[in-house]
């Protein structure tokens, strides 16, 4: 492995995921950016976190096929050499009433939001644990935590994420491999653009909308000074949940 630290994240090309990438690429991480279809945003992307000088690639794949998810990650720890940082980003929407809601919807979210968190930390945690290092970061949401009218199997989709965080941690905790998870809350991007702001910062007690940005200082700073915090699940939601 090079001099920079590597880190993974999903669903990087755009939104919280790109934030993400360019705030771990100004503390000096190499990273390789997951993305699903929109080459343009990921060649974007990778630009911009090139032109802060560290490594950076794309790649193109489903993470919500395994075999896939294993294939792309053992093609980026040959070419980063090694793994530090693992940000399981990627998610979906299909929103619905519960009793309208069909059986494709239901797994499309599931697959997406909280299987593929489960083969990407499958596919990175022997290396993790040989190096005896390594930080995995989970992108929760405050609706796994409350719960929210139309999103059945996104809420549960996030609050799975939840549970895997926490397990994980007992787990992985004396191998010095920290899970967390991170639970924003209303973010301006591209899955929220249909939100009207006002009427949304209304129940917010800090009466705004979050930008990316404050998912991705959250994440920077699980990754490089919460090093005694693992097993949790940190709001950003500008007080919404308490």
């Amino acid at each position: 492995m090079g001099e920079n630290k590597v880190a993974i994240i999903t669903g990087a090309s755009r939104g919280i995921g790109r934030a993400c990438a360019l705030e771990l690429a100004k503390a000096g991480y190499d990273i390789a950016v997951s993305y699903a279809g929109n080459d343009e945003a990921a060649n974007k992307t990778i630009d911009d976190l090139k032109a802060l000088g560290v490594k950076a690639k794309a790649y193109k794949f489903n993470v919500a096929d395994k075999e896939a998810c294993t294939k792309a990650t053992e093609e980026i720890l040959s070419e980063f050499g090694g793994v530090d940082v693992l940000v399981n980003n990627a998610g979906i929407t299909r929103d619905g009433l519960f009793m309208r809601m069909n059986a494709e919807n239901w797994e499309a979210v599931i697959n997406t939001n909280l299987n593929s968190a489960f083969y990407m930390s499958n596919a990175v945690i022997k290396t993790m644990v040989k190096q005896r290092s390594g930080c995995i970061i989970n992108m929760s949401s405050i609706v796994g935590v409350m719960g929210n009218a139309g999103q059945a199997n996104y809420s549960a989709a996030k609050a799975g994420l939840i549970g895997l965080t926490k397990t994980l941690a007992k787990e992985l905790g004396s191998r010095n491999i920290r899970v967390n998870a991170i639970a924003p809350g209303f973010i301006q991007t591209d899955m929220t653009k249909d939100l009207d702001p006002e009427k949304m910062s209304e129940h917010i007690p800090l009466k705004r909308l979050g930008q990316p940005e404050d998912i991705a200082k959250t994440v920077k700073f699980l990754a490089q000074d919460g090093l005694y915090i693992t097993g949790q699940v940190i709001g950003v939601d500008g007080g919404l949940v308490v």
